[in-house]
């Protein structure tokens, strides 16, 4: 069943909000919504931008290990220069042998079996991608929630602002009444002093409420790109299932940490395999072409040579099985790995629901804390004028209400943040679930351009050099 949104909004809170907003941008700004810094964030984000670097260095991989189940060509030349004597003792001659050559090989080598090894790597290497990938979309998550917080938190430091203020200037009138009372000797030197110090805490708040603005501000400016202009009100919570045990089921199924966890156990047990065929025999067919050429003399060789070659490693020291020994326990750790991510998203999902319960909870209680506290403030301040009350219980009466709308603030700024992090803590809170108007990275497109590990003069390796220029960011 979807969370409604909670209507908690009064319309004392509807004009502190107006109040509020309006201080964090010229009237003349455009007004923004969740979805703009959403927006913002995602095509912002410099750690975005880092890890789809990575993911293509990732996809290099499995070019490179591509690139070892293709044959292997080389070229290299020589230029030789002997020279010297060569003395005849018969004919009591000298005869100088100077001579330069010239060489030119061509050297082709290709495995035509190694028990997979290769194969096995490769396929190591594709694994990982997919891993990267998946780690990719958890950062996004990561970045889209860092962006809810910061719009949230602009709005209720603003709502402090604007509450800090309406409590100035409440205990500005409540210190002139005093002073007038005083005055007219209803009330005693205490009074007075007791609304003058309430009055100045208060304006030690307003202070500190306005840094926090600020701070609130720059957040928002580091994770999207911009000063906030008028924050808009979000239109509502997003679609969240109220079973959290199915949310949990649908977790293990599609949290990115849990995918790129299983992608890795995948790639472990591979490269323990590819370790193992490592100490087995492997077959090449090799070739070389030759020329060589005395530029003394009228003199070349020409010739070349094709053949089969088997091999294999007997004995390194214990490298090999050392090698294998630790590919099998890096495994090992992958699934423990897988263990422990498979636990902590759990923890989160159940972590969420239960912070998005005891907030709406607290909402609604916050609520009638407010409509009690304004009823017994206006009754106070009324019997404070008859005579009834003191100056004390009116200023203790006034710090309950602030008290009980700063709750409310807090607390409906918080359950958006709760709502968004059920989202990611279930894997939801992606640009592409959340359907936000942005061109969604295409984490195969570069993949597809590489795997078949094309050579840089290729079309395909020049049309890799363009997009690979179009990437880059200074």
């Amino acid at each position: 069943m979807a969370i409604r949104r909670m209507a908690f909004v009064t319309p004392l809170m509807v004009g502190i909000s107006a109040i509020a907003l309006s201080l964090t941008a010229p009237q003349t700004a455009k007004a923004d919504t969740l979805a703009d810094a959403l927006v913002g964030a995602y095509t912002h984000s410099g750690l975005l931008d880092q890890n789809r670097a990575l993911l293509r260095a990732a996809d290099e991989d499995v070019a490179a290990a591509i690139s070892t189940l293709k044959p292997v060509l080389r070229w290299s030349a020589t230029l030789t220069q002997n020279f010297g004597k060569v003395r005849n003792a018969a004919t009591v001659t000298s005869v100088s042998n100077d001579t330069l050559s010239a060489a030119i090989n061509l050297i082709g080598e290709l495995v035509l079996y190694d028990f997979g090894a290769r194969s096995f790597r490769t396929e190591a290497a594709k694994e990982t991608v997919l891993a990267t990938r998946e780690a990719l979309l958890d950062i996004e998550q990561r970045v889209l929630l860092r962006a809810v917080q910061a719009y949230m938190g602009v709005i209720e430091a603003s709502e402090f602002v604007a509450l800090r203020q309406n409590n100035v200037r409440l205990l500005t009138q409540e210190r002139r009444a005093a002073q007038d009372r005083f005055d007219v000797g209803e009330v005693t030197r205490t009074d007075v002093a007791l609304a003058e110090a309430q009055l100045a805490q208060a304006r030690s708040g307003l202070a500190a409420a306005r840094g926090d603005l600020v701070n609130a501000i720059e957040e928002y400016r580091n994770v999207v790109g911009r000063k906030p202009g008028t924050l808009r009100q979000p239109p509502g919570l997003p679609p969240i299932k109220q079973d959290v045990d199915t949310a949990k089921s649908a977790a293990m199924r599609r949290h990115p940490n849990m995918l790129s966890a299983q992608h890795q156990v995948a790639a472990a047990d591979l490269l323990v395999s590819a370790a193992q065929s490592d100490m087995k025999p492997t077959v090449r067919l090799t070739g070389q072409l030759s020329v060589s050429d005395n530029l003394n003399a009228n003199e070349y060789t020409r010739g070349g040579t094709v053949g089969l070659e088997a091999g294999q490693t007997i004995y390194q020291g214990g490298a090999l099985s050392s090698r294998a020994r630790q590919a099998q326990a890096r495994a090992d750790a992958q699934r423990g790995n897988l263990h422990v991510v498979r636990h902590n998203v759990q923890q989160e999902v159940g972590v969420a629901y239960a912070s998005l319960t005891a907030i709406r909870a607290q909402l609604v209680a916050s609520e009638g804390q407010i409509r009690a506290a304004q009823v017994a403030f206006d009754g106070i301040r009324e019997e404070a004028r008859l005579g009834a009350r003191t100056t004390l219980d009116v200023l203790d009466a006034e710090q309950s209400l602030l008290d009980a709308r700063s709750l409310q603030v807090s607390a409906r700024a918080a359950l958006y943040v709760a709502a968004y992090r059920v989202l990611a803590a279930t894997g939801r809170m992606t640009a592409k679930d959340l359907g936000l108007p942005v061109q969604i990275y295409d984490a195969s497109e570069y993949y597809n351009l590489v795997k078949d590990s094309p050579g840089k003069l290729s079309a395909q390796g020049k049309k890799l050099d363009r997009v690979l220029r179009a990437l880059q960011k200074d």
